[in-house]
């Protein structure tokens, strides 16, 4: 028996299925806002990849079967008229697939196979199962048949242009219920034969139990002011996976869609939700990006599989999230711990106070929007080499980071000079970027000024109680102006430039929402805070976890499981629950 279906329900057009570890997941999403008609085994090694079609079957025609798909933390069904199919990982690489009246063809989702690119099929003898090897991953797929009769594959050892796959069971009277049973591995060459040591039934408990036990560590505090708490841990414990190629740690993908990177702002929120109940996976998620610091100083844009990429950095946002995330630890980090952070956050502050400086400049700058992660918003449109207010401000929060580290490390003299740099650029973001009214902008080649209806111009608010009082009052006032029914729009609604779908030109997003929220708390202003959180947390319990959501009417955008939307929630949700700022 199959255990009773546990945890949240959800769709797998909106969130892939998966599991903690795995690189491969069951979504029809094959590449960017590519949906197929079926399911696809979609591998994140190399890059999204949808390696294999899995396709419900009638088991008398053998024609597709009209089916629904019910997912839940553990167990993915197709649901028809004459029978259903279940799906369960066993482990991280492996799925097992089992079904009654109902049957599976297993294809190669790519027709053509050429010397560079597709995916082979033929029969393993020594295994006794058949195999697709995947140019794209760089993978082999098995699939084992442990009940049930196997129809006769087509296209073993085909070249060129040919389907390729397998069916179970083979065409069958409808007296017969046609019960059957398949594995399928992700490997990487050889291993010994597939041999099933567990039932279905245990398979899908113990998933379900490891599902259950993250969400309880994350998020003990749930209850039903939170509503959307559990499917939230999903999102980030589905999106996670081991260790593997240029991933030095276990990581949480933004997404198992095709976000499916760790980029270097990204990372903090995920690493935030985790620490209380997950501390080992907060510190790594932390970390990564760290593992891949260049010479310079500098952090990569992003880290996967298979690629680190170094074209763009993203905002020094880490001393920031290094001091929340200590606090929220359960135990404090250690001597070592801290001396390791406090020497990688020294170097990523020196990047920006060397590369990111012109001569003689107080400020540092950014080469383009994408260095901000407000790719394109706005405040970029006159010029992309800009000194902003938010990379100040966040600098400034850094510096004062690297200040208490020093002090806890009884580094006095480094201490002392992180106090006066952390003085001297608020001094200079003060004296140089506020008018007296807003934050302005100024391009580093031309020294002209201008604001913008950008949110990003209001984001020194994260200074929080280190801003006077007169600026940060001000700053609440026009982030006012940004709340709609559902959060804060990232460019003002009655704008020219603002889009429904235009990224950062509109749509809310949720690293946004945290940074402002924390920094107006912060500041006094609890009662904004309050309604901010309040409308966020709205948005996500009705419309899911989007990469960011049109801010007129709450609509998920882009990719619709992205793992910092989802810890932000969590992190929020914490505090509402728990009644105190985070």
């Amino acid at each position: 028996m199959t255990a009773a279906p546990s945890g949240p329900a959800f769709s797998v057009h909106e969130i892939p299925f998966s599991t903690y570890g795995s690189w491969f997941d069951i979504s029809p999403v094959t590449a960017e806002k590519t949906y197929a008609e079926d399911l696809h085994l979609v591998s994140h090694q190399n890059g999204i990849h949808g390696v294999l079609r899995l396709v419900p079957r009638d088991i008398t025609t053998e024609a597709r079967a009209r089916t629904r798909t019910e997912a839940r933390p553990g167990l993915l069904s197709w649901i028809g008229d004459d029978g259903h199919i279940d799906l369960a990982y066993e482990t991280p690489d492996t799925v097992r697939l089992r079904g009654t009246g109902l049957g599976i063809g297993v294809f190669a989702a790519a027709h053509l196979l050429t010397p560079f690119s597709g995916t082979y099929f033929f029969h393993d003898p020594a295994a006794d199962a058949h195999v697709f090897t995947s140019y794209e991953t760089g993978r082999r797929y098995r699939v084992t048949t442990l009940s049930g009769t196997l129809a006769e594959a087509v296209g073993t050892q085909a070249l060129g242009s040919a389907d390729r796959g397998l069916s179970v069971p083979a065409r069958t009277a409808r007296t017969t219920d046609g019960a059957w049973e398949i594995a399928i591995e992700e490997l990487d060459t050889a291993r010994p034969p597939y041999r099933a040591s567990t039932a279905f039934g245990e398979i899908v408990e113990a998933a379900q139990h490891r599902f259950a036990a993250f969400a309880d560590a994350i998020a003990p505090w749930r209850s039903a002011a939170t509503p959307a708490a559990e499917l939230a841990a999903y999102v980030v414990w589905s999106a996670t996976v081991r260790p593997t190629g240029l991933v030095t740690r276990p990581a949480v993908l933004m997404s198992k869609h095709w976000m499916d990177k760790v980029w270097s702002w990204d990372h903090c929120f995920n690493a935030l939700a985790l620490a209380p109940g997950c501390p080992d996976l907060a510190w790594d998620q932390f970390a990564l990006p760290f593992d891949h610091q260049d010479a310079g100083g500098a952090l990569p844009d992003s880290v996967t599989h298979s690629e680190v990429l170094h074209n763009f950095v993203k905002p020094p946002i880490h001393g920031w999230a290094f001091g929340r995330l200590r606090r929220r630890l359960p135990d404090p980090p250690g001597r070592t711990e801290l001396a390791e952070a406090y020497e990688r956050l020294e170097r990523w502050t020196d990047f920006w106070l060397t590369a990111r400086r012109a001569p003689g400049a107080r400020l540092a700058h950014y080469q383009h929007g994408n260095d901000s992660g407000w790719d394109n918003a706005s405040t970029f449109d006159p010029e992309r080499v800009v000194v902003t207010a938010d990379l100040a401000a966040f600098l400034v929060l850094q510096m004062r980071e690297l200040v208490a580290l020093a002090t806890q490390l009884g580094r006095n003299d480094e201490a002392r000079r992180w106090t006066s740099l952390a003085e001297e650029t608020q001094s200079a973001l003060l004296d140089q970027l506020w008018n007296g009214d807003r934050f302005l902008t100024r391009g580093v080649a031309t020294g002209r000024s201008w604001s913008s209806a950008s949110l990003l111009d209001l984001m020194p608010i994260v200074l929080g109680e280190h801003l006077p009082d007169e600026i940060g009052s001000t700053l609440a006032d026009r982030i006012k102006a940004h709340m709609t029914p559902y959060g804060l729009s990232t460019e003002l609604t009655t704008s020219p430039h603002y889009l429904a779908d235009g990224y950062w030109r509109g749509p809310i997003w949720a690293p946004v929402t945290v940074l402002v929220e924390d920094g107006l708390r912060r500041a006094g202003h609890h009662r904004l805070a309050d309604d901010i959180s309040a409308r966020f947390r709205a948005l996500c319990e009705t419309h899911g976890f989007a990469e960011n959501f049109d801010a007129l009417t709450g609509t998920g955008l882009r990719d619709r499981a992205y793992t910092w939307t989802a810890s932000s929630y969590l992190l929020l949700a914490e505090a509402h629950a728990l009644g105190h700022a985070r």
